[in-house]
């Protein structure tokens, strides 16, 4: 097991990370910026480093400056969280040759399902159902509109090294394809460092169910049940849960083993997450997250594994700690992500928090690193908070996460509880009536 491990992250994930760690009996070392100084994190951690001013680009996306923190510190192992450095397989290859270990999977595995394509590749291979559509990039229009009449409208027109819903547009008919082809390509470009894009069929109206899976160097590949995550806004989850609600149980069995087939046939080592679209009795292959996830604490609530423990276990070389049939749902969680925004603009509404109260009792969980008093950045991502609550039965669940939420107090800035609250005690999410369009379309239905 490892001695040391830096976490290459900041807010709620840090704090995350070095809980796991002290469980484990594991120093831990923070980075931080300038403008993260009296941190959480920071405070929290065995030792600390301050690796540039308060810009990302400066300090938590800065390849020499995470490393040149972890040689100081003689760390054995680095932990990326998400976002920032996680996906980055250069990053995981610098780390490796500075002799140290990236807790996440290999620089192959990452570039390989960092990029849509090759994802696709790899479950075609697998032998998961994927969309119709291109097989690969689209370089030129009259390619792309000789694809897309084959496959037929709508479709999807997607940044191949996109994520985080961006580079992606819906095409209706040619005359859109026309408009957009150069348009999306540029802004991939512009994004993500790479302009290719390409074309899947577009859904109208699915589910996002995402499995849980996790790989060791000894050959056991197996999943860790599914989410829904759904309740999405343009593209960002803002409510998820476990298990998928209403979902027939041989669809769910075979989106679970699809998964696990995935990780068996790439040789996948450590935890990660395959998503999916569903839409009726069909499920097709989404993409790969090769890293934990910001909604992991449903799934941990449901199943009683620690996914950071066992991101770290794995990472050092131990072997799967449980069985395929060893792994057990029990119960229901639901999470919601407070983010630090207007509720119904959208705006981002950083900040000093002026009064801050978490609610508590028998299944109720806040995962965050703010505190009366703390200011909420405005140089990185918006989220404050993660509530998540356990019971028995979902409805139980909603009863308690909205209970939950009434206690939750956050003065000094806005935060996007109060939507959630609404779409909580909407019909269609008590009945499971909803899918990944079904906020955009209710914001935009909604009177005022």
């Amino acid at each position: 097991m490892f001695r040391k491990i830096l976490i290459a992250n900041r807010g709620e994930i840090a704090m995350r990370v070095i809980r796991a760690c002290r469980e484990l009996g594991i120093r831990t070392v923070a980075v931080y910026s300038e403008a993260d100084r009296q941190a959480t994190h920071v405070r929290f951690a065995d030792e600390s480093v301050c690796i540039g001013p308060a810009q990302a680009r400066q300090s938590y996306l800065s390849l020499p400056a995470v490393i040149s923190a972890a040689d100081i510190t003689r760390v054995d192992a680095v932990h990326p969280g998400y976002g920032f450095l996680a996906e980055n397989a250069t990053f995981a290859e610098a780390v490796n040759a500075h002799g140290m270990t990236f807790i996440g999977p290999s620089p192959e595995h990452l570039r390989q399902f960092g990029d849509k394509l090759s994802a696709k590749a790899a479950a075609r291979a697998a032998g998961l159902p994927l969309l119709a559509g291109s097989h690969g990039a689209v370089e030129e229009l009259e390619e792309a509109v000789e694809v897309a009449r084959a496959s037929g409208y709508p479709l999807m027109l997607k940044a191949a090294a996109g994520g985080g819903g961006k580079g992606m547009r819906v095409v209706e008919d040619e005359e859109t394809l026309r408009k957009v082809f150069a348009i999306t390509s540029a802004e991939a470009k512009a994004a993500f460092g790479s302009g290719e894009v390409f074309l899947e069929r577009f859904l109208r109206a699915p589910r996002h169910i995402e499995v849980q899976f996790a790989g060791d160097r000894y050959g056991a590949a197996l999943h860790i049940g599914e989410r829904d995550c759904s309740m999405q806004r343009r593209h960002q989850k803002i409510i998820e849960e476990a298990p998928a609600p209403n979902l027939d149980e041989g669809l769910r069995d075979r989106i679970r083993a699809a998964a696990a087939r995935l990780v068996a046939s790439t040789g996948y080592v450590t935890v990660g997450t395959c998503e999916f679209l569903v839409q009726g009795d069909e499920f097709f292959f989404l993409e790969v997250n090769p890293r934990i996830q910001v909604e992991h604490p449903v799934t941990e609530m449901v199943t009683g594994i620690d996914l950071v423990q066992l991101q770290i276990r794995l990472a050092a070389g131990e072997p799967m700690p449980f069985t395929q049939s060893e792994v057990r749902l029990r119960g229901h969680s639901i999470e919601v992500r407070v983010n630090a925004e207007d509720p119904w603009k959208f705006t981002p509404s950083p900040g000093r928090i002026t009064g801050y109260h978490a609610p508590g009792g028998p299944g109720v969980r806040v995962d965050s690193a703010v505190h009366e008093g703390a200011f909420v950045q405005p140089y990185y991502d918006s989220l404050v908070a993660k509530l998540i609550v356990y019971a028995p039965d979902r409805e139980s669940a909603i009863r308690k996460l909205l209970g939950a939420m009434d206690e939750f107090v956050v003065e000094g800035i806005r935060t996007s509880l109060p939507l959630q609250k609404l779409l909580l005690s909407d019909p269609a999410f008590r009945d499971v009536k909803f899918h990944t369009r079904y906020i955009d379309e209710w914001l935009k239905n909604r009177p005022g």
